[in-house]
């Protein structure tokens, strides 16, 4: 990425309001990681495992055609894109039976696979914490799972994993706040809302927001948190019809 170089093993939080920006900038990361060297790119396969149905593939097909220009031809996009898999989940259960299924079966079949993306992390958040009824345990049961599988596969793979969550919480409601924010997270609106195993595996959090350029147009901030050394990058960003501009 523009904002910090990625590297294996890194665990990327995109955390916002809808509208801010966050899957426009995951399609910005499919299209370097599998368009080839020779344009750019990085050659590796992609995971995309969707959850918020936010997914669209007319768009990544737009960009990867803009990034492309008149070199592009619709059997060479066809080829690039046998390195893109989508896997679509209903559930925190699905969910989990589908890192699974990555761990025991994808990988012997595609070692090139080095990003594997979730869109949302957050997606089953209501509906597991009724399902659990008053238990804490069982409310985060499946989740707690789903990170445990996610830890196993970045050590082991070598992956790079961004997830994104929706800002489902503030802190301006009853919940506690964590006594481990960062001032990264108690600069901004940020609550953490998802299970402790969660919080404790993500290593950088950006946070995504409406940014209004001075012309009245509309832009996109995005704050980028290591959560180890408690760095703070800032970068404006706008979405056109060629894709990410900085």
């Amino acid at each position: 990425m523009e904002v910090y170089p990625v590297r294996r093993g890194d665990i990327v939080e995109f955390h916002g309001a809808e509208g801010t920006g966050k899957t426009e900038m995951l399609y910005h990361l499919i299209a370097r990681f599998i368009l080839p060297k020779s344009r750019g790119g990085l050659e590796v396969s992609v995971v995309f495992i969707d959850t918020d149905f936010h997914f669209d593939m007319l768009r990544l097909v737009t960009l990867l055609e803009y990034r492309l220009s008149s070199r592009g031809t619709e059997v060479t996009i066809k080829r690039y894109l046998e390195r893109f898999f989508l896997i679509n989940c209903h559930s925190s259960s699905q969910l989990l039976l589908s890192l699974y299924s990555l761990e025991s079966i994808f990988f012997l079949s595609h070692p090139s696979l080095s990003l594997l993306i979730i869109d949302s992390m957050s997606a089953f958040y209501w509906i597991d914490r009724a399902n659990g009824g008053e238990n804490l345990s069982l409310q985060e049961a499946n989740l707690k799972k789903c990170v445990q599988v996610l830890q196993k596969l970045v050590k082991e793979h070598r992956l790079v994993l961004f997830a994104t969550t929706q800002s489902l919480m503030q802190k301006s409601s009853n919940f506690v706040e964590s006594s481990e924010q960062t001032e990264c997270d108690a600069g901004s609106d940020y609550c953490p809302f998802l299970c402790k195993a969660w919080q404790q595996l993500v290593t950088h959090r950006i946070f995504f927001s409406r940014h209004p350029h001075p012309d009245g147009t509309q832009g996109f901030l995005m704050t980028t948190c290591h959560i180890q050394n408690d760095c703070v990058v800032k970068r404006s960003f706008c979405i056109t019809e060629q894709g990410i501009q900085f």
